[in-house]
C-alpha cells in the first residue's frame, strides 16, 4: 500500500507540474499563431519587391517619355505641368524637367492675368516644399524656388525666411538653404544687424556651424568697418569681441575645426599693399623683369591680361639718353628706356624687410596677437596634442616674429606630423614655405645675393619671385622632387646646387641666361628628356650628374655633348 500510494503521488506531481503546463503552453501557442500570415522567404520578398520596382519604373518611364514628347512638340499645357509634377515629386533632381517646367510657367505668364499668375506661383512654392521633404539638399528644387520667388508678383519674403529658419533648424549646414536665404535677405532688404543676430543664435546653439561662422565673416566688415572705404576689415573694438566669442568656442570644444577656421580668418584679415618689390634691367639680354609684392593683373607686359607676381619684357631697340638706373615709372607706363651699352641696373623696394611676407602690425595689434598667443599656449597646455591649437600657435608666431620663434615653430611642426600623420605632407610643405621665407629675410638683412637653404627637409619651393636678383642658390640635402616652372624667374642665377635630393624633373630650369653651373649629384634623373630644359641655358659650362640613374645609360656622354654643346665640364 505504501508503494502504491507513492506511485500515485508521483503521477499526481508529474501531471500537475509538467503535463498541464505543457498543454497550456501548446494551447497559447496555437492561439497566438491563429490568423497570422505565414512569413515569406527572403527570395519571395525580393522577387515581389523587384516586380513592384519594375511596375513603378514603367510608369515613370512612360511619364518621362510623354514629357519629352510634349516638350519636343512645343506643348506647354496644364497636362505637361501635372506630368512634370508627378515625376519631380519622386525625383526632384531631374534638371531637364525643371527646365521644361519653367518654360511652361513662363508661357502661362503670357496668357494669365497677374492674380492668376500669383496663385500659380504660390502653388508652385507649396509643391517645392514637398520636393524638399524628399531631398532637403536638392540643387534643382532650391534653384527653382529662387527662380519662382524672383518672378512672383507679390512675394512673401517673411514666409520664405521662416522656411529657411525651419530648414536650418533641421540641418544648419544645408548650404543650398544658406544660398537661398542670402538671396531672400538681399531681395527683402533685411538689415545687416538682424542677420548678425541670426548668426549669434545659431552659433550659440551649435558652435560647430561652418556656414554661420562664414556668414558672420561677410557681415562684420559691412556692419563694423575699420574705414569707410570698401573693402575694409572690421574695426579693432569689434575684433576684440570676436576673439572673445571664438575663444569661448574652441575652449569649449578644442577639436571642433569650424571655430578654428573662423579664428584664422580673424588673424589674417589684412592684405599687403600692391607695389613693386624689385626691378631688374639688363642691357646684355635686352630684358627687363619686374616683381610685384603680390599677384596683380598687368596687360602692359603681355599681349593679354594675366595675373602673376613677376613679368618680363623685351627691351625696345632704341637708345636712351636718360641716366641709369631707369625710372621705375617708365616700366609701369610701358615705355622702358634702354640703358647705355653694357649697363645693368637693378633695385629693391625700400619697404622694411620684416614686412616682406606679412602685413605691418601696429602696437595695438601686436599686443592683441601676443595676448591671443598666450591664450592658445594655455589651451595647448591642457590639450597638448590638439592639432588646431598647434597650427594656430604657429600662425600667431609667424605674424608676430617669424625669426624669433623659428625654433618653437619647427618643434610644433614636428609634433603636428606625429599627431596628424595623415596630413604630414601638408605640414611638411607649409613648414618648407615658412623656412624659405625666413631664409629670404635673413638674406635681405645680410644684403647678399646668395640663397642657401640646405639640409632643411624642404619638400616644395615657393616665393621664387623674391629671388629675382639671386646669383647663387644652394638647395642641397633636402627632399625636393622637382624644380617647378617658376624657376624660370631667376634671371640672374649663375650657380645652382641641388645635390642629394629626389629631383626627377628640371622643367623649371628653362631659359636662364646667366646659369653657368648646376650640381645635381645623387638625384633621380633617369632620361635625357629630363635634361632637355638645360639646352635653353646658353652659358651652362659645368654639369654634375654623379649618382643619377641616367649615368648608367649607354653612350650618355656623347648624347649629352650633342644636347649641351656649351658644357665643358661634365661629371658622370
Amino acid at each position: 500500500m505504501i508503494v502504491e500510494s507513492l506511485y500515485k503521488y508521483v503521477d499526481y506531481i508529474l501531471y500537475k507540474l509538467i503535463i498541464i503546463p505543457a498543454l497550456w503552453g501548446l494551447l497559447i501557442f496555437c492561439l497566438l499563431q491563429h490568423g497570422r500570415v505565414k512569413i515569406k522567404s527572403t527570395a519571395q520578398q525580393e522577387e515581389e519587391k523587384r516586380k513592384e520596382r519594375e511596375k513603378k519604373l514603367k510608369i515613370y518611364v512612360a511619364a518621362r517619355d510623354a514629357c519629352f514628347s510634349k516638350r519636343k512638340d512645343g506643348v506647354w499645357d496644364d497636362e505637361a505641368l501635372q506630368l512634370t509634377q508627378q515625376l519631380l515629386s519622386s525625383n526632384p533632381d531631374f534638371a531637364t524637367l525643371w527646365n521644361y517646367r519653367r518654360e511652361i510657367l513662363m508661357h502661362l505668364e503670357t496668357v494669365k492675368d497677374e492674380d492668376e499668375v500669383q496663385k500659380i506661383y504660390e502653388a508652385e512654392l507649396f509643391f517645392l516644399e514637398s520636393c524638399l521633404k524628399v531631398n532637403p539638399k536638392s540643387y534643382g528644387s532650391w534653384h527653382h524656388r529662387g527662380w519662382v520667388s524672383a518672378r512672383l508678383p507679390r512675394p512673401d519674403w517673411a514666409r520664405e525666411l521662416s522656411l529657411c529658419d525651419r530648414c536650418l533648424s533641421l540641418d544648419d549646414r544645408n548650404f543650398h538653404c544658406w544660398d537661398y536665404r542670402r538671396m531672400v535677405v538681399k531681395m527683402s532688404g533685411v538689415p545687416v544687424d538682424k542677420e548678425l543676430e541670426f548668426t549669434d543664435r545659431l552659433i550659440g546653439s551649435n558652435f560647430s556651424n561652418y556656414s554661420s561662422w562664414h556668414y558672420r565673416s561677410t557681415l562684420l566688415p559691412l556692419l563694423h568697418p575699420e574705414s569707410p572705404e570698401p573693402p575694409s576689415p572690421i574695426c579693432e573694438e569689434q575684433l576684440l569681441k570676436e576673439y572673445e566669442l571664438v575663444q569661448n568656442a574652441f575652449f569649449t570644444d578644442p577639436n571642433d575645426q569650424s571655430a578654428w577656421f573662423y579664428y584664422r580668418w580673424l588673424l589674417g584679415r589684412a592684405e599687403r599693399e600692391e607695389m613693386i618689390s624689385c626691378v631688374y634691367v639688363s642691357r646684355d639680354e635686352e630684358r627687363v623683369a619686374v616683381a610685384f609684392s603680390r599677384p596683380v593683373n598687368v596687360s602692359i607686359f603681355t599681349y593679354s591680361p594675366k595675373k602673376n607676381s613677376i613679368f618680363t619684357l623685351k627691351l625696345p631697340s632704341i637708345e636712351c639718353r636718360a641716366s641709369c638706373p631707369c625710372d621705375i615709372y617708365f616700366v609701369l607706363l610701358g615705355t622702358v628706356c634702354r640703358p647705355a651699352a653694357g649697363a645693368r641696373c637693378w633695385c629693391r623696394d625700400s619697404a622694411t624687410d620684416q614686412e616682406l611676407f606679412r602685413s605691418e602690425l601696429s602696437v595695438e595689434k601686436t599686443s592683441v596677437l601676443q595676448s591671443e598667443l598666450q591664450s592658445c599656449n594655455q589651451l595647448q597646455e591642457l590639450e597638448p596634442l590638439n592639432k588646431w591649437c598647434l597650427l594656430t600657435i604657429i600662425l600667431l608666431m609667424r605674424a608676430l616674429d617669424p625669426l624669433g620663434y623659428e625654433k618653437e615653430t619647427l618643434a610644433h611642426f614636428q609634433t603636428l606630423k606625429e599627431v596628424d600623420s595623415m596630413r604630414s605632407a601638408y605640414y611638411s610643405d607649409l613648414c618648407s614655405k615658412f623656412m624659405i621665407e625666413n631664409t629670404i629675410l635673413k638674406m635681405e638683412y645680410a644684403e647678399v645675393r646668395v640663397f642657401s637653404i640646405s639640409d632643411k627637409n624642404l619638400t616644395t619651393l615657393c616665393h621664387l619671385d623674391q629671388l629675382l636678383l639671386v646669383t647663387h642658390i644652394n638647395l642641397s640635402s633636402n627632399q625636393l622632387q622637382r624644380l617647378p616652372p617658376q624657376f624660370a624667374m631667376l634671371q640672374c642665377l649663375e650657380v645652382l646646387e641641388a645635390d642629394n635630393n629626389s629631383i626627377e624633373s628640371l622643367e623649371g630650369v628653362y631659359h636662364l641666361p646667366k646659369l653657368e653651373e648646376i650640381l645635381l649629384r645623387n638625384n633621380k634623373i633617369s632620361t635625357l628628356a629630363d635634361l632637355q630644359p638645360l639646352a635653353s641655358c646658353p652659358k651652362l659650362k659645368r654639369l654634375d650628374l654623379r649618382g643619377n640613374p641616367i649615368t648608367q645609360t649607354s653612350s650618355i656622354e656623347s648624347q649629352l655633348a650633342e644636347l649641351l654643346p656649351s658644357v665643358t665640364e661634365l661629371l658622370l
